[in-house]
């Protein structure tokens, strides 16, 4: 691979589009995945201008991908509702979004050797969802402390609201999206210092 044949703008919006789903996922897991298996699937990318999938990666727009996907998607989206099952599903979708976020990003990058690829994924991808998803467990909690749950439904809304309004502007304004993503890290740097305060 000739590193310096690359085109660095595309390379560039490719990663800025990976971050940005990955953040997505640090919200809401699933939903960033179905929303790339809709775009892959209904070839949307063309429409969108976005760069190319790579082809280790086509089966996120399959069929199969694309029912499953959204069904987790909304049993993901309606189970953040029940009491409990909610602090429940923190636990588990921290790793998860990591594992999401890494796939985000892997995913975007056409042209890269595979060690950079994976790299750049795991760092950059992996590492945006889990300090995101990290963010919102700790705001998740601090609202079970405080309103004995009962505030944990506005958290779950805002949560699939952000998720929603990252993964419009990574498919239609990446550049955008990694400002968002910018302001998100130093949102989280604030909220987990404020609480560390208050114990």
């Amino acid at each position: 691979m000739d590193l310096l044949n690359l085109d660095i703008s595309t390379t560039l919006l490719g990663l800025f589009l990976g971050i940005g789903l990955a953040a997505a996922s640090g919200f809401r897991v699933f939903l960033p995945l179905f929303a790339l298996s809709l775009v892959i699937h209904f070839n949307l990318g063309d429409y969108l201008g976005l760069g190319l999938l790579s082809q280790s990666f086509s089966w996120i727009g399959s069929t199969t991908a694309l029912v499953i996907l959204g069904v987790a998607t909304i049993v993901e989206i309606f189970a953040y509702y029940i009491p409990f099952v909610d602090n429940l599903l923190d636990t588990i979708a921290v790793p998860l979004a990591a594992i999401a976020g890494t796939i985000m990003v892997a995913s975007q990058l056409v042209d890269l050797p595979e060690v950079i690829v994976w790299t750049l994924a795991i760092i950059a991808g992996g590492g945006t969802a889990s300090i995101i998803g990290g963010t919102t467990a700790t705001a998740r909690a601090a609202s079970t402390g405080t309103t004995a749950g009962l505030g944990n439904s506005v958290v779950s809304t805002s949560e699939t609201g952000a998720s929603i309004v990252m993964i419009i502007f990574s498919f239609v304004l990446p550049i955008v999206a990694i400002i968002f993503v910018l302001v998100l890290f130093f949102g989280s740097y604030k909220l987990i210092g404020f609480f560390k305060r208050k114990t």
